[in-house]
């Protein structure tokens, strides 16, 4: 039972709210998590309460789970329960009145200006063929000059790179959609991947495959360049440009455009939007990274800060 109404939420939640399938896979493998506990200590979703959601929730804790983990299964908790008081399933929400634990309020990891410029050129010596290394730039290039999500990338339909354009057309969270103007380089790498694909996508019609309706096709399940795939793929361009691999993930690249932006004098609202943030106060957190390197930055060079 417990299981076609989580169905059912994870159904309108795509339907009505056009959840991304990583959302709904999220949400998904939280509330399992949650059913499997109600079954095991004897519970039903129905008759649930605020405390049993609590005693839940602590032990989340004496299992030792991050706070942010903790923080996104309460937030799927109270999703269902709210959708289940909305549909008449219940007569009460238990999970109304729950504080999360709140998100730690670590700084993300940001990439100089110059390990930037390392992978990129690492970009264009990366990859098995000329195609495959020519890809890969135009990958790069995209994510730093666009600050965009893996998943935003590496499933960019090809409709949205054709004319040469100076923006370019996203499709993000919750099917937002927002412009972002390319780079005179991502440009560049973007015309150059188009011709290299569009001659490989011949040849394979010819062959006779059907015609893909990705900028970024793959053989694959999804049709287009997995979210894993990328990220092996910029491990291999952090050793082959030498920044430390630990350093790097297409997430980081994101961090790199927004910091960067911000030390070089654009405002917090237009770095939302080319983010695609719906509240400017993520966007702030790149404000406390900016502090953080200036003050790096005179601790480690005012001859002040040296003296003992």
């Amino acid at each position: 039972m417990m299981l076609r109404q989580v169905q059912t939420f994870l159904e309108a939640q795509a339907a009505e709210l056009d959840a991304a399938t990583n959302t709904q896979l999220a949400y998904a493998r939280d509330l399992k998590k949650f059913i499997d506990w109600l079954n095991r200590t004897g519970r039903t979703f129905e008759t649930t309460t605020r405390s049993d959601i609590e005693e839940y929730l602590v032990d989340c804790d004496a299992q030792g789970l991050a706070t942010a983990t903790r923080a996104r299964r309460l937030s799927a908790i109270k999703q269902i329960f709210r959708f289940a008081f909305e549909e008449g399933w219940r007569k009460d929400n238990p999970a109304i009145q729950i504080k999360g634990p709140g998100r730690d309020k670590r700084l993300p990891k940001v990439l100089s200006e110059t390990e930037v410029d390392k992978l990129l050129a690492a970009a264009r010596c990366v990859g098995r063929s000329p195609v495959d290394r020519t890809r890969n730039t135009c990958l790069m290039e995209l994510l730093y000059a666009t600050g965009m999500r893996v998943t935003e990338l590496v499933s960019l339909p090809v409709s949205a790179a054709r004319g040469d354009p100076r923006m370019l057309l996203i499709r993000g969270k919750g099917g937002k959609e927002r412009m972002v103007p390319l780079s005179p380089p991502a440009r560049k790498a973007l015309a150059l991947w188009l011709k290299a694909r569009d001659t490989t996508e011949d040849l394979a019609r010819l062959a006779g495959k059907p015609a893909s309706k990705y900028l970024f096709p793959s053989s694959g399940a999804q049709g287009h360049l997995t979210r894993h795939r990328f990220y092996v793929l910029i491990k291999e361009m952090s050793v082959t440009g030498g920044v430390s691999p630990d350093k790097v993930t297409p997430h980081t690249l994101r961090h790199a455009f927004a910091t960067h932006l911000l030390a070089h004098g654009a405002d917090l609202r237009s770095i939302q939007t080319l983010l695609g943030h719906a509240d400017v106060a993520t966007t702030e957190i790149y404000t406390h990274v900016l502090d953080q390197r200036l003050k790096d930055l005179v601790m480690d060079h005012h001859p002040l800060a040296r003296k003992p």
